[in-house]
């Protein structure tokens, strides 16, 4: 792992959202008339790419990009300033400007208007140094000549650390040095059959085809495919590909997930990750991303691997179970290994009611629980077997020695354990008193538990 910044390379822009309302057509043609607009502005393009790069790691981050000399440079520099460290370079023909006007969650029109394009034969020293000195590098090609750029292209090839790049179809093909490159899959599609790669559908092994021939068009270590709420497909040109399937999101605005998708591959590959890991990370990240609000929620808190394990959040999905009238369970241990004892009072559980709630200890409170020597498992781990379980609606990790304080939270109306607790005075039966929830004792598989298997283990 390189203590160098993530550099990301490419064509900044200026996003605005005019948000309104919309309620009549207008007499003359069938159009919305969208009125009190409130003017959203953002980041966009390579500097959407590192803002929210920044916003997901300690690394300094450093964008890279021809700015003009305008209005819309520098609102966009006041939107960086603080965020990340820009290296600007000079430019000509206007600040690109993309516009969507919206109502709600609806795009009606976008207009576009300036494109900023590289004027210097050679990068300011600044700019080569940054590449130069990059634990990675992220080329966030939005197609305005940046990447076409004979300098730009020249540093990007001496990179000092691994190199991914999200291409345009109106942008240049990747440097061969390339370790990772991230078309969607109307991209791959696109290039695929420019270079004679006819592959019909979009089932894998047409998308795995087309990965392939792309690596060997563009002489580049790996293809990883997204493919939206699909998750995403990575060839390294030969052997079976690697899928990642998503977590399905409700909800969001998808605008920008590519570029998050891209920049949590380059973060993980400075981090050391190889590139199998770096896919399935930013496969997660850019899920939470859309379902966080995308681009919209641009300069919210950071996108980071959330408490709640959930589809579309706990929240929601409490609030439907509540609405619909129905019956809120959580049940809560520490699933070191999870083992059929666990099973059975899980699928128990999720029967008394209409969703199920499964509280786990985080690794220091299992630790301190437990002894040293456990958990076995990381919470983040552990997490995800039970989230895979269909009879398991949300995970939630706590700190505390106890799950009382979650429960106040999340107020369920049964609280279920397993009945080696029969007869005994639940310790989280007074909390769930307080709002009127029932705390229940379950049937126990007698013969399981997971302090036993690592007994059983030892001998």
């Amino acid at each position: 792992m390189s203590a160098g910044p993530l550099v990301v390379v490419g064509d900044a822009l200026l996003d605005v959202d005019l948000v309104g309302t919309a309620s009549r057509l207008t007499p003359d043609a069938p159009v919305p008339v969208v009125e009190d607009l409130e003017t959203r502005e953002r980041p966009g393009g390579a500097a959407l790419a590192a803002v929210v790069a920044a916003q997901a790691t300690g690394r300094e981050v450093v964008l890279v990009a021809p700015l003009a000399d305008d209005e819309g440079a520098a609102r966009l520099r006041a939107l960086l300033d603080g965020r990340v460290r820009l290296v600007a370079v000079p430019a000509t023909g206007g600040t690109a400007v993309k516009q969507r006007v919206r109502v709600g969650d609806h795009s009606v029109v976008r207009l576009d208007s300036g494109s900023a394009t590289v004027t210097l034969g050679a990068l300011p020293a600044e700019a080569r140094e940054a590449v130069r000195d990059a634990a990675a590098v992220l080329v966030a090609d939005y197609g305005r000549g940046t990447t076409s750029d004979p300098a730009v292209r020249a540093a990007l090839a001496e990179a000092g650390g691994p190199v991914v790049w999200d291409p345009h179809p109106r942008g240049a093909d990747p440097v061969p040095s390339v370790r990772l490159v991230t078309p969607n899959g109307a991209e791959a599609a696109r290039v695929a059959s420019a270079v004679g790669v006819a592959a019909d559908g979009d089932g894998l092994a047409a998308v795995g085809a087309r990965a392939e021939a792309l690596i060997r068009h563009w002489g580049v270590g790996a293809v990883a495919v997204t493919l939206g709420a699909r998750g995403a497909l990575l060839s390294y040109g030969e052997g079976a590909p690697m899928v990642v399937p998503a977590v399905p999101v409700t909800g969001g605005d998808p605008c920008g997930a590519g570029d998050s998708f891209a920049a949590a591959a380059a973060l993980a590959l400075a981090e050391g990750a190889v590139t199998g890991e770096a896919v399935a990370a930013a496969v997660a990240f850019a899920g939470r991303f859309v379902a966080a609000g995308g681009a919209s929620a641009w300069d919210a808190p950071a996108v980071r691997e959330p408490d709640v394990a959930a589809g579309d959040g706990i929240a929601a999905l409490l609030d439907r179970v509540r609405t619909a009238g129905g019956t809120v369970v959580a049940t809560g241990g520490c699933f070191d290994l999870l083992h059929a004892g666990h099973v059975a009072t899980l699928r128990a559980a999720r029967g008394l009611g209409d969703c199920l709630v499964v509280c786990i200890n985080s690794d220091d409170s299992v630790r301190r629980l437990k002894g040293p020597s456990r958990p076995l498992v990381t919470a983040a781990d552990r997490a995800r077997v039970l989230e895979a379980l269909e009879f398991v609606d949300a995970v939630v990790v706590f700190d505390e020695d106890t799950p009382a304080e979650v429960l106040d939270r999340l107020r369920p109306d049964v609280w279920a354990k397993g009945g080696d607790y029969a007869g005994a005075d639940l310790p989280e039966a007074a909390v769930l008193r307080q709002w009127g929830g029932q705390a229940v004792v379950l049937p126990y598989l007698d013969g399981h538990s997971t302090t036993a298997l690592v007994e059983r283990s030892r001998v």
